[in-house]
């Protein structure tokens, strides 16, 4: 679960930085953005394979259960900590 949350969280700064400085494609970005928001992707696509590989990890573990209905059930999990943060 912290590793998914590691992963959203990194998505969603990804996703901020990218609506501040604007689309690369539309706007110039300075050096220092263009490291910042690759830095920050690379980030995201770390964290996203860690949690990818520990959910495949636990799914075996828990053999029989679909993994869809896990995933679901940990990204509910998630979703319902940072509501009551």
């Amino acid at each position: 679960m912290h590793k998914r949350r590691a992963a959203d969280l990194a998505q969603h700064r990804v996703e901020e930085l990218r609506d501040s400085y604007g689309p690369p494609t539309q706007h110039r970005w300075t050096p220092r953005q263009s490291s910042t928001y690759e830095t920050a992707v690379r980030a995201w696509r770390d964290l996203d394979r860690d949690a990818r590989t520990a959910m495949a990890e636990y799914v075996k573990e828990e053999g029989g259960r679909s993994r869809h209905k896990i995933e679901a059930n940990v990204r509910k999990a998630v979703q319902d900590e940072d509501q009551g943060s």
